[in-house]
Parts: structure tokens; sequence; C-alpha cells
């Protein structure tokens, strides 16, 4: 039934979105980080979302009307931010260097905030989506009757 598989695509991306949440939360919970379980400073982390499903040919079967079928969204990487760190001027600060500078983790505290806003609005689109399929459906049972 297609509103099974539009239920299926809106909770994965529920579930994928959720995830982005968590990690974004993690890198604001660990913005002022300069000591990690592995050693040096916290690296901001990023999530990669992908279409369930895809592969590399999928441009060509768009062209050659050969479309798959829907099949939602998935996490498939936590990746960490391989941009500099911010040195901030702390000779009291325990993990300064020779020159005083301790190096403060690359989150940017406004970015985090906009992919929070961002991760959130698409949560809740695709909830709004699940619902009104939810709806459908029932009002389609309903006439039913």
């Amino acid at each position: 039934m297609a509103f099974l598989s539009s239920l299926n695509i809106s909770a994965s991306a529920l579930t994928a979105e959720s995830f982005r949440m968590d990690v974004i939360s993690e890198n604001i919970a660990n913005a002022t980080n300069t000591r990690t379980e592995n050693g040096g400073t916290y690296r901001r982390k990023m999530v990669v979302l992908q279409a369930q499903g895809e592969d590399r040919t999928r441009f060509r079967r768009i062209f050659s009307d050969q479309l798959q079928a829907a099949q939602g969204v998935q996490v498939t990487q936590v990746a960490e931010d391989t941009s500099a760190f911010t040195p901030v001027y702390d000779p009291t600060h325990p993990d300064a260097n020779a020159e005083g500078y301790v190096m403060m983790p690359n989150v940017d505290p406004v970015k985090e905030t906009l992919d929070m806003m961002a991760a959130t609005r698409a949560y809740e689109a695709n909830l709004t989506a699940f619902n009104a399929v939810k709806n459908m459906a029932t009002k389609a049972l309903e006439m039913g009757r």
C-alpha cells in the first residue's frame, strides 16, 4: 500500500533528524571542551544523510525514466569537521601551549544554533507529513464503512 511507504519515508526522516539534533546538542555541550577521552581538543561532528537505496547511477536512471521508488533517508556517517581550532590566549589554562594559547574546539555556537533550527524544522515538516498521511488513511477507512 502506497500510504505505508509514505509513512516509512517520514519515519526514516524523523529518526535521521532526531539523531542529527542529538549530534548538534553534543557539539554545543562540548563547545569549550579542550580535553576528550581520545586526547586533544573536541572536534565538531556533522551528520551525513543519504537517500536509502541510492547509488551512483541514480542520475543516469532519472534521465532514462527508470526512477526507483522513494525509500526514505538514512544516516551514512558522522564526520568530524577538519577546520582549524580557534587559538585563544589564556596562559593560565592547563592546556595552554608554550606561547600561552589554548586551542579551542572548532564549534561555532551560532552555526550550531542555526543547524538545530533547520533540523527542528525538518523534523516538524516530516511529522506534519506523517500525520497528514495517517489522517488520509483514517478518512479513507471511514469512507469504506
